[in-house]
């Protein structure tokens, strides 16, 4: 009995010991289920649900090298100096870029909710420092080219002229700008309507930018436009009035879809100058204001692109002033895989009566240069 009772002790004992242990056990929290990031498909390819959100977001962006060469102080090429004994030189014209861009959409009771930014970071070696420590390569800036709000039709942030984005710029090819068409640069409210139909319209208050283009008053410069658009092109009209001078720009414009391979376009503009007198430390120069950039009342540039392939197209553009300045740019833009684009473009600007080229001012008649240009788009 003795011996029993011990062993039936020491059991109970036991147990006891063990399911004190167990009631003071560490009992792990099993992990909550992973928010894995979902494809939205909504507004195109590319976004995903922010997690948490009804935000629908895109990453993008580019990196882009550019190596230019040419007539010096044209469009192209660059000066330098010898570091050595100070003599003036040519050089190559170099320029790396990343741009990060970000798109976001979520649909709310007024309408779809966006937002668009784009921002720039440069290295490169820029004109304007040969005539004292040669043509240095460096970081060239930082720049925030895009970062708007829109709700609905209702846009407001900074932006690009609607004089500029509404119309279409003037072509496919890298060097658009050797009769410049517009300002660009602005922050904006603006409204979008589409009619149906094919009807759409924007209107546009600006502020403009640079040192004779931003609004010196409360005034803002207006934007105005309407554009028909069809399977076989469309036709649009712009106007712009430009309140620190009071003076108004107009373009017209005309695409057609010749073929799947062939399209075209015209677009001419017209702008009053009467009060356009800018002082003499003014860019552009004297005659010009944030609108009618080209020289004399009228101008006209057309061209138009003809793709081969898929990976395969010829882009070309021709533009003319009543200042007598030609421009004249082709390039071959050719997709080595996709997302990688290998553009190699011809330019030739004859300058009139004053140069109007946005890149530099033209030291001579006749100027030609050309860029090879690889970006990486993703």
């Amino acid at each position: 009995m003795n011996i029993k009772s011990l062993l039936l002790g020491s059991a109970a004992a036991l147990i006891a010991v063990s399911g004190a242990r167990a009631a003071d056990a560490v009992v792990v929290a099993e992990p909550e289920p992973a928010e894995y990031v979902k494809i939205c498909d909504v507004y195109g390819a590319g976004y995903f649900y922010i997690p948490g959100t009804e935000t629908c977001l895109r990453i993008g962006g580019y990196v882009r090298y550019d190596i230019g060469g040419g007539d010096v102080g044209s469009f192209d090429g660059a000066k330098t100096r010898d570091v050595q004994d100070g003599t003036e030189k040519e050089t190559w014209r170099k320029k790396a870029r990343f741009t990060l861009k970000t798109w976001t959409g979520q649909e709310t009771e007024l309408g779809t909710l966006k937002t668009y930014t784009e921002t720039r970071f440069n290295f490169g070696n820029r004109n304007g420092y040969a005539t004292t420590s040669g043509n240095p390569a460096g970081n060239s800036g930082v720049s925030l080219n895009f970062a708007w709000i829109q709700l609905g039709g209702l846009r407001v942030g900074k932006d690009e002229s609607a004089f500029d984005t509404f119309i279409g710029y003037a072509g496919s090819v890298i060097q658009d700008t050797l009769v410049p068409y517009g300002g660009f640069d602005t922050n904006v409210v603006q409204y979008y309507f589409d009619a149906g139909n094919g009807f759409s319209a924007v209107a546009s208050l600006e502020e403009g930018s640079g040192k004779v283009g931003t609004i010196d008053s409360y005034v803002p410069h207006v934007v105005g436009g309407v554009k028909y658009t069809q399977g076989w092109g469309a036709i649009t009209g712009v106007v712009a009035y430009d309140s620190n001078y009071e003076e108004v720009a107009g373009k017209v414009r005309l695409d057609v879809k010749a073929s799947d391979e062939l399209s075209l376009f015209i677009m001419a503009g017209y702008g009053t100058d009467d009060n356009l007198s800018d002082p003499s430390y003014a860019i552009p120069a004297s005659g010009r204001g944030f609108y009618k950039q080209w020289s004399g009342n009228w101008a006209l540039w057309g061209g138009g692109t003809y793709k081969f392939n898929e990976k395969t197209s010829f882009n070309a553009q021709v533009s003319y002033d009543e200042g007598k300045n030609l421009g004249v740019a082709a390039n071959v833009a050719y997709e080595i895989v996709k997302g990688l684009k290998v553009t190699a473009e011809v330019d030739y600007l004859n300058v009139g009566n004053d140069t109007v080229s946005n890149w530099t001012h033209a030291d001579k008649k006749s100027n030609v240069g050309g860029i090879l240009r690889f970006q990486r788009s993703f």
